[in-house]
């Protein structure tokens, strides 16, 4: 993490002091209430629920200094990707997507945006930089690809996608904020699931949108209070607590992620070892001008099938979960959710264990297999 992102997560960390009154509790506090009392709708912050809470207005606050930009929380990753997208598509308007990228994306893309008369284009991340994007209203990117950790230069499609008066919408959920930054690479809009490395524990889900252009923001909060997309008190506090230790379990999960990395394309049992702090790694140019740290996902792939299956049910210390970020290792095979990738291909989440156990039991369980 570069020395600007740890100046905005010190900041992060004191961001409600200064305005706490004496006696007042250092924990934000959990406002569940739906309504408010509004004799009159002339200059009141909260009035209804489903257009803002305090609790709310707490956490999009802390996020806005890691980002650098105004915030709108959602109650998933997955609601915050369908505001950017349903905020700045219509019928007749063109996007262009990653068909490497989350499947979920896809899906929503191919089974409603279509049907609405949106044109979806699907192209790989590696093509991203050299795609002609003209009559494209909007492209959306997700750098590392999830789960193939295909980089692409945010700063070079963003370029070429305004040349062509796009919208770039960038799916930052793999790095978070303090690992890499699209806003200032150009992007217009950022997204990103909370419930991964922010939140950090598997108990919430949760996402944010981000941008610096207060049209945009404008767009995105109204589809939130039209839509009723809205998160709740309860979750949006959990993620301001996970948030407050994002950097220093970050900081353990990428500094065992590359050295389990290096070792596990070291492994006679372990081809096509994929992360992007590794110098061999196609990705790795474009990550280290880009990124601030390399992150903690790790791709690879094992014989076939059934060599995956039995790793990841003799590894102790590997949760079998499809998620990733939090504080406990996890992996999956993800050939079985339809990605195009091998049937032995295995998305590694490092967690924060003690490396070298966590490494010795990644090693005993691939010798078993």
């Amino acid at each position: 993490m570069d020395s600007e992102a740890q100046r905005r997560f010190a900041q992060m960390l004191h961001h409600r002091t200064k305005s706490l009154a004496p006696g007042a509790p250092l924990a934000p506090e959990i406002i569940t209430a739906a309504t408010y009392h509004c004799p009159d709708v002339d200059n009141i912050a909260y009035i209804y629920g489903r257009a803002s809470t305090p609790t709310w207005d707490v956490l999009e606050a802390q996020l806005a200094i890691l980002e650098d930009a105004p915030c709108v929380a959602f109650p998933s990753g997955m609601a915050a990707i369908s505001a950017a997208l349903f905020a700045t598509l219509g019928g007749g308007k063109r996007l262009v997507l990653p068909s490497d990228g989350y499947y979920v994306s896809r899906l929503l893309s191919q089974d409603f945006l279509a049907s609405f008369g949106v044109e979806v284009v699907e192209i790989p991340t590696l093509q991203m930089e050299h795609f002609d994007y003209s009559g494209a209203a909007v492209v959306l990117i997700e750098t590392p690809s999830n789960p193939g950790l295909d980089v692409c230069d945010i700063a070079l499609i963003a370029a070429k996608v305004h040349a062509a008066g796009g919208v770039l919408i960038a799916d930052n959920t793999t790095m978070t904020p303090l690992l890499q930054r699209p806003l200032d690479h150009g992007a217009d809009i950022v997204v990103a699931a909370d419930t991964k490395a922010p939140a950090g524990h598997s108990d919430v889900l949760f996402g944010h949108v981000s941008t610096r252009d207060a049209t945009l923001l404008a767009r995105l909060r109204e589809w939130r209070r039209l839509s009723g997309a809205v998160p709740g008190s309860f979750e949006a506090w959990l993620v301001h607590r996970g948030v407050e230790t994002l950097e220093v379990r970050l900081e353990r999960m990428c500094a065992s992620a590359m050295e389990i990395a290096t070792r596990l394309s070291a492994h006679p049992r372990v081809k096509n070892t994929r992360y992007p702090g590794l110098s061999q790694d196609p990705s790795h140019v474009t990550a280290k001008r880009q990124m601030s740290g390399f992150g903690f996902l790790i791709g690879f792939e094992l014989e076939d099938r059934a060599r995956a299956e039995a790793f990841l049910t003799a590894c102790p210390y590997i949760a079998q979960a499809t998620s990733f970020g939090s504080t406990h290792s996890s992996a999956e095979r993800r050939a079985r959710w339809g990605d195009a990738v091998p049937e032995g291909f295995i998305r590694l989440s490092v967690g924060i264990e003690p490396r070298d156990v966590l490494w010795a039991a990644i090693e005993a369980a691939l010798d078993q297999t």
